[in-house]
């Protein structure tokens, strides 16, 4: 099963997407999620996963748009929690990060965290593991990314320090699961479009997966 998903390796995409599908799932990396549903619709993947509701920012009003413009369906869905970390080089404390950078709504969702960080600044990226890959390829040691967990394993940053130390790896707060009243909404919404389609999707609270048949 080849899974497309918007992002680098590490995105939190990907990571539903191996949820979902289990371990042997292969992922497709996709720069936009235009590019997610152009590649299902193409062939090149059996599948397509991207956001379509988060419990924090709302809907994700452009994978809405690309549903109406793609001969994709949704059938199903998947409920992904989003824990943003605080990601910096191995070795690196706290007091030594000056500049954070990630997705903007990564970075809105963690606004209040950040201003407690003193002479810290935060700077948009394309995205949440991108801003990880991002930060190990400059080797500024004052960089550091908020993303999973599972990015920070991915490009070898502190989450794979043998001597990491606790104010190298934050897990951030204000990030709730959908509660289960949002999510029957999200259900009958996503019912709606389905029968009108000839290619099926995935859903997920946070993330949609659309797979051809």
């Amino acid at each position: 099963m080849r899974v497309a998903f918007q992002g680098e390796p590490g995105a939190y995409s990907e990571t539903a997407a191996l949820e979902h599908f289990g371990p042997g799932t292969v992922t497709v990396p996709c720069h936009a999620f235009d590019d997610v549903f152009a590649t299902v619709e193409a062939g090149e993947a059996d599948c397509g996963l991207a956001p379509i509701e988060n419990s924090l920012a709302g809907s994700i009003h452009r994978n809405y748009d690309l549903l109406l413009q793609h001969s994709l369906s949704i059938v199903g869905e998947h409920y992904l929690r989003i824990r943003h970390c605080l990601i910096a080089h191995p070795g690196v404390g706290l007091a030594e990060i000056r500049r954070v950078i990630s997705h903007p709504q990564a970075l809105a969702q963690c606004e209040r965290y950040l201003r407690s960080l003193p002479g810290v600044e935060s700077a948009a990226a394309y995205d949440t593991a991108g801003a990880v890959k991002l930060a190990r390829e400059q080797g500024d040691r004052s960089v550091a990314a908020i993303a999973s967990r599972r990015a920070a394993e991915v490009y070898g940053m502190a989450g794979r320090s043998r001597r990491r130390r606790p104010d190298e790896l934050h897990t951030l707060p204000g990030h709730r699961a959908p509660t289960p009243h949002a999510c029957r909404r999200r259900q009958d919404l996503h019912r709606l479009h389905a029968p009108q389609r000839p290619r099926l999707a995935v859903q997920s609270a946070e993330r949609v997966c659309a797979a051809r048949n």
